[in-house]
């Protein structure tokens, strides 16, 4: 999920902490446990600093190792460990259950969108990507606000807000889980063709985006109050193009492909040789691939600048400009 989400989530868990007595009983400890669930919340998104080291690094990094299971119980244990010298008095154990608790639920719910996670490293490199919520989700946004509003509104105690707030977000999870798995079927019944089908969510509810990848084309489109919208294709000829299979030695194609199996090639006949764009179609909007890793080559097929990243057509067209020039 995005990072406002995540930060409310973690506020949300503080107010749930207030159902621990061992939270609640002095104020250090309240203070403490608000710290561990908001940096608990964030924590695992540390590896944006690989960022320093340009796009590829970040791409292959983001959420990996971070949410690996051996960090759901390191990250609290360093919270815990660098807050008891702030907060002596408090509760160490009690203190490092909510730390894992934000942690945990940080790692869990980033499994429900389509970027996913390696969360199963070290036992396992690969990508899981459920495709059930939108990386920023309103309703589990807005039924944060409405828990806030009414913990500073009433005199209540905001751990029993808070559990409504997460057994309603559980809920709605688990709907979201069922509708994409319904859709999923009812996709295939109305293609009717062998090929792998991805439903993936949109920002809105009743609007899905979908995929069907088969050996010679792939075709996207959209699910709208269960009709059927076909928005683009895209030939698969370019896989085995001398161009996109030496296109591999460059270190950003390598990372975007370590990212995504969805990954497909555009080969383009230039002056100077060749360039090769790789296209994620699980991000096709409007006609365009936001996301999308690209290579020069000359005409031995060996590339001579290369990149990757999220960004418009425009910023696309000028890059490699840019580095052409």
């Amino acid at each position: 999920m995005d990072t406002s989400t995540h930060f409310v989530m973690g506020l949300g868990l503080f107010g749930l902490a207030h159902l621990d007595p061992a939270v609640t009983a002095h104020q250090e400890g309240a203070q403490a446990v608000l710290l561990a669930t908001v940096i608990g919340s964030q924590i695992p998104d540390s590896d944006i600093l690989y960022r320093i080291r340009g796009n590829a690094s970040y791409i292959r990094n983001h959420r990996g190792w971070t949410h690996s299971l051996p960090m759901l119980l390191v990250w609290p244990t360093l919270i815990t460990l660098s807050l008891s010298l702030f907060f002596p008095a408090t509760h160490h154990l009690h203190l490092w259950f909510w730390a894992f608790l934000a942690v945990f639920i940080h790692v869990f719910i980033d499994l429900f969108n389509t970027y996913g996670t390696q969360a199963l490293r070290p036992i396992s490199n690969r990508w899981i990507s459920w495709d059930v919520l939108n990386i920023f989700d309103p309703f589990i946004f807005i039924i944060h606000l409405a828990g806030f509003v009414l913990w500073w509104s009433l005199a209540v105690n905001p751990g029993y807000i808070f559990a409504v707030v997460y057994l309603v977000l559980i809920a709605y999870v688990a709907w979201r889980t069922w509708v994409h798995h319904k859709l999923v079927i009812w996709l295939k019944k109305q293609v009717n063709e062998p090929g792998r089908y991805t439903v993936t969510p949109s920002i809105k509810w009743n609007v899905w985006n979908m995929i069907v990848e088969q050996p010679d084309l792939v075709k996207m489109g959209e699910i709208r109050k269960d009709q059927l919208y076909w928005t683009g294709q895209l030939s698969t000829k370019d896989l085995n193009h001398p161009a996109a299979i030496h296109s591999k030695k460059a270190d950003p194609i390598r990372a975007f492909l370590a990212f995504t199996s969805y990954g497909y090639p555009l080969v383009y006949c230039r002056p100077f040789g060749y360039e090769v764009r790789w296209l994620d179609v699980r991000y096709h909007y409007k006609k365009h691939f936001p996301f999308v890793a690209v290579a020069l080559l000359d005409r031995d097929y060996q590339p001579f600048h290369s990149f990757v990243g999220w960004m418009s057509e425009d910023q696309l067209e000028k890059r490699v400009k840019h580095l052409l020039s």
